[in-house]
């Protein structure tokens, strides 16, 4: 952590985002003293603060989104990123698989010359050389289960959310012309602008009176719908039911939409459904 001079104060960016002050005698401070707040070192701090975490937050969804739309990355894309801190600490450990998509193992370590490095299912170090990789959404890994008492021998922590994301699996005894799932329909909000927030909260967009995540599942572009309710009507409302429309916009039968597409339907309309007003609170 490097000082930096503020009049008669020193500051410095900590791992955590804020910003940190010491005395001349370099005794630490509670708080920055108000006086220092247009400090162009507290200043800068302060927006590179901001800065950093907004490009956490995009490696974050770059990532998830090559994960949930099953999208071919280059190594070469992994190798440059590498060296970026906020970068490796995002891919590190991830499950990544090869061109073939058997799983190679996690991801260790990246070099433009020598190709990625993972740990196998062995634990043995290994360097994967495919031109291209995936990084599979947990739905398509069979071992799952396996993986994840692996993972945990290893002392693994993944920032993206892979081998603990919340999966569903389609039934095989769906009716043939059925659109529409309603285990998650049916969770009522006092008000529309609760629902709403809480969609933006969890990063969906709302359009048209629906919420919405897109997607590509086995090269097929859906998007995933649950109604939330009419902009107009900011009274009591519920949860609807959940479907997947083609890029056409039309309902997609239940039979035909694919394991990440599914999973990751039914994770946005549980994690709507489990903001619900509760019974025991509505009462109190």
């Amino acid at each position: 952590m490097a000082w930096l001079a503020a009049g008669d104060y020193q500051v410095a960016l900590e791992p955590d985002g804020k910003v940190a002050c010491r005395n001349a005698a370099g005794r630490r401070l509670k708080t920055v003293p108000s006086k220092l707040k247009d400090d162009p070192a507290v200043v800068g701090l302060r927006q590179l603060a901001e800065w950093l975490a907004a490009h956490e937050r995009q490696c974050l969804a770059t990532a998830e989104r090559w994960m949930v739309r099953s999208l071919p990355v280059p190594a070469a894309v992994i190798a440059a990123v590498w060296a970026d801190e906020t970068w490796r600490a995002v891919l590190r450990d991830l499950v990544v698989t090869g061109a073939d998509g058997s799983v190679a193992g996690f991801l260790r370590d990246a070099d433009p010359q020598r190709g990625l490095g993972v740990v196998d299912l062995d634990g043995d170090t290994v360097r994967l050389t495919d031109a291209e990789i995936r990084i599979p959404h947990p739905v398509l890994l069979e071992d799952l289960d396996e993986l994840r008492e692996f993972a945990a021998e290893l002392g693994v922590a993944q920032q993206l959310q892979q081998l603990h994301r919340e999966v569903w699996h389609r039934p095989a005894d769906l009716e043939p012309a059925a659109t529409q799932v309603d285990t998650y329909a049916g969770g009522r909000y006092e008000e529309l602008r609760e629902l709403v927030g809480r969609c933006a909260r969890l990063g969906y967009r709302v359009r048209g009176g629906y919420t919405t995540v897109p997607l590509v599942d086995g090269g097929r572009t859906l998007e995933a719908r649950v109604w939330v309710g009419d902009y107009y009507d900011y009274d009591e409302c519920e949860t609807g039911g959940l479907g997947w429309a083609g890029t056409e916009g039309r309902p997609v039968p239940l039979t035909e939409v694919g394991p990440v597409a599914w999973s990751e339907g039914m994770r946005m309309a549980a994690a709507l459904y489990a903001g619900r007003t509760l019974e025991e609170e509505a009462s109190a």
